[in-house]
């Protein structure tokens, strides 16, 4: 701890422990693959470790890192190591890290053009990156009608967008006097579970969210919305919203743009686009199919913090009328009124999202294009999408597996034929093992495994050996129940 009366870490010890701090995330990046990927603890064994009372005196600075390794990496579940294929990913790389730590460096609250001019510029300009580096439509580029915009998560883009969907539906009549107008929402059951929340937020009441058929594929079937539609309507309900995903977290399925779009338009309903996952793959124009149809959508998101590797929490929010959303969420007290503002010449981002306060996310995606090009964010991509099929494959061959449903990209849903018990006890026990991590869903009423296939660093030799791995130890638990019978 720094001798100075002022009690502060001066700029010599924070380069010394700079150092030390980035040795220790060198050294635990080159290690990840060799620690359990699920955490090995039992609840309540981390807080054992910790003082019940805070210290009174500072503390050494090598002290409270070293307790990082006795305290805190047993309780981590390594969301970093090449042998997670749990949920979807969210994935970290040096260079946002890097980018993330000169943002914290920099300190910068960005609610305002006026609070860093070049926190606002930077995202604009990344946003309008990504347009063209995924091909999306011209119109959510900043200079059309729409633009960008960093959320923290698809669950804040998808409130957002509901809320300017409300908005827009009732002539901003709900923010001035409060009410819902018997508005209705649309969805799927395998539609993320942030939609039913944001309905619960924005006062539209979880009853009125209704849920679309589904087809074989598990993607909405337009012509159940069409008929779902028209009853609300002859009910004396107005449909506002309709949420198509792009890549279901269940089983990355695609609702079919093209025609849900075209309902959409016909009705005047606003069409929001989930791809929180599954939009990175855009980047190479042999997966582009998926956005087909994304021309109707009045607003789009996907998550650069999943597959792009830039690190939690960066989400990639676009709209196509930036005038309707800044309606919905404008309000602008005396303390940040400014000339900049008053001019209309600068966006302040604080009127594109819930919070006022924002950090400098920017700076991160803008070090994660830099060093990758887009060239190496397409290798990776394909990469990931290619083992993906090759599971796939390995489980289409296998007599004890099965595809539960189609493999358009880089998840496999699959499950052992001996039913819901034998795949949750394959599960427990591997993931018990700290080998390799993954979860489950239900397709079709039953227990479905997930393998999710696009961590940072995961190669060709960690999806073989999680294959091996789910093969052995489903041999091992059938010989162990022949022995019980």
């Amino acid at each position: 701890m720094s001798e100075s009366t002022s009690f502060h870490m001066t700029p010599d010890e924070f380069r010394t422990f700079g150092y030390a701090v980035i040795d220790w995330i060198a050294d635990y990046q080159r290690r990840v693959e060799s620690l359990p990927v699920m955490a090995q603890v039992q609840p309540g064994d981390i807080r054992a470790m910790l003082p019940p009372h805070p210290p009174v005196h500072g503390e050494d600075f090598d002290a409270i890192l070293a307790d990082i390794d006795r305290i805190i990496l047993p309780g981590v579940t390594h969301w970093q190591s090449p042998n997670f294929f749990a949920y979807f990913p969210a994935n970290a790389s040096g260079p946002a890290i890097l980018g993330d730590l000169l943002s914290s460096g920099l300190g910068v609250q960005g609610m305002l053009w006026l609070t860093s001019p070049a926190c606002t510029e930077l995202e604009t300009h990344m946003m309008d990156w990504l347009v063209e580096m995924l091909a999306l439509p011209e119109k959510f580029k900043s200079t059309s009608t729409g633009g960008g915009v960093i959320q923290d998560s698809a669950s804040s883009a998808t409130l957002t967008a509901l809320l300017a969907a409300r908005e827009r539906a009732t002539n901003f009549t709900i923010n001035r006097s409060g009410g819902t107008g018997n508005l209705v929402a649309y969805a799927t059951s395998q539609t993320h579970s942030s939609l039913e929340k944001a309905m619960m937020i924005a006062g539209l009441g979880r009853q009125n969210l209704r849920l679309i058929e589904v087809d074989e594929t598990f993607a909405m079937r337009p012509d159940a919305l069409a008929q779902q539609i028209e009853r609300d309507r002859a009910a004396g309900l107005t449909p506002i919203f309709v949420c198509a995903t792009v890549g279901t977290t269940s089983s990355n399925a695609i609702d079919p743009l093209p025609a849900i779009g075209a309902i959409c338009q016909r009705e005047g309903v606003w069409l929001h686009v989930d791809a929180a996952m599954a939009g990175t793959a855009a980047l190479c124009p042999e997966f582009r199919w998926i956005h087909d149809g994304l021309a109707f959508a009045d607003s789009y998101c996907f998550n650069p913090h999943k597959w792009m590797f830039t690190n939690f929490d960066c989400d990639a929010f676009f709209v196509a009328d930036r005038k309707a959303l800044i309606e919905t969420l404008s309000i602008l007290p005396e303390y940040l009124r400014n000339e900049a503002t008053k001019t209309g010449a600068v966006i302040d981002y604080r009127d594109w999202q819930i919070p006022l306060g924002r950090r400098f996310r920017a700076l991160k995606l803008w070090f994660v294009i830099r060093h990758y090009g887009v060239e190496g964010l397409q290798f990776h991509v394909r990469q990931h999408v290619q083992m993906a099929q090759q599971f796939a494959e390995w489980v289409r061959a296998s007599d004890d597996f099965e595809l539960a449903a189609p493999v358009p990209l880089n998840l496999v849903c699959f499950r052992h034929k001996g039913g819901d018990a034998v795949n949750q006890q394959i599960m427990d026990r591997i993931n018990r093992s700290g080998d390799l991590f993954f979860t489950h869903t239900r397709l079709d009423g039953k227990l479905t495994l997930r393998m999710s296939i696009g961590q940072t660093h995961t190669q060709m030799e960690h999806v073989q050996r999680a294959w091996a791995r789910i093969q052995e130890e489903t041999k091992q638990l059938l010989q162990e129940q022949t022995v019980r019978s």
